[in-house]
């Protein structure tokens, strides 16, 4: 008996046999489940590459601006801006300046 039911199974007379419309409808639906299943495998295999190509490009970019800032830091220093005015023959006055104070009209 369970023989010949895996021979029916195998030769597929359960696709041509008188209930063979409820086996088809299960068919086609394990196939539109199966086809849904890899289609959204796919999309999330997608969206991790995705992820990780753009958390590369964040460490590059926070790499970068790092180096940019460290520049910037550099070019803000006294002795810098001393440096590249010296180079334009413009020295810090020797004479500190001098506060102004005007006095209002109800003093």
């Amino acid at each position: 008996m369970m023989k010949k039911g895996l021979l029916d199974i195998l030769k597929g007379k359960f696709l041509v046999s008188g209930d063979a419309p409820k086996n088809w409808l299960f068919i086609i639906f394990a196939s539109f489940l199966a086809t849904v299943m890899i289609g959204s495998s796919h999309s999330a295999d997608k969206k991790v590459h995705q992820i990780a190509t753009l958390n590369e490009e964040v460490k590059e970019l926070r790499s970068e601006f790092v180096d940019i800032h460290k520049d910037i830091q550099k070019l803000k220093l006294e002795s810098t801006i001393s440096q590249n005015l010296a180079k334009k023959e413009l020295y810090p006055s020797e004479t500190p300046p001098k506060k102004i104070r005007v006095k209002s009209a109800k003093e």
